[in-house]
């Protein structure tokens, strides 16, 4: 199970800012699920998980955002 992170309202670069902090306190292997409203975060969560090191697991339109959900590298 992970935990969600609800980022929602938030636009670029907040989102993928967070995230970074977010996962740094998390083990290798854990997930977290981010919800997000910023139109950007479909391209920049990709590419920051790429970046890091971290895999996306999952990544899903929902009513109003996107859903991601990215599992610590």
């Amino acid at each position: 199970m992970s935990e969600i992170y609800d980022l929602r309202g938030l636009n670029c670069p907040l989102p993928v800012l967070k995230t970074r902090k977010r996962l740094q306190s998390m083990r290798i292997g854990e997930r977290l699920t981010v919800e997000t409203t910023d139109p950007l975060a479909v391209l920049d969560i990709p590419a920051f998980c790429q970046e890091d090191g971290h895999r996306l697991v999952d990544s899903t339109s929902v009513d109003g955002g996107h859903r991601f959900v990215i599992e610590k590298g």
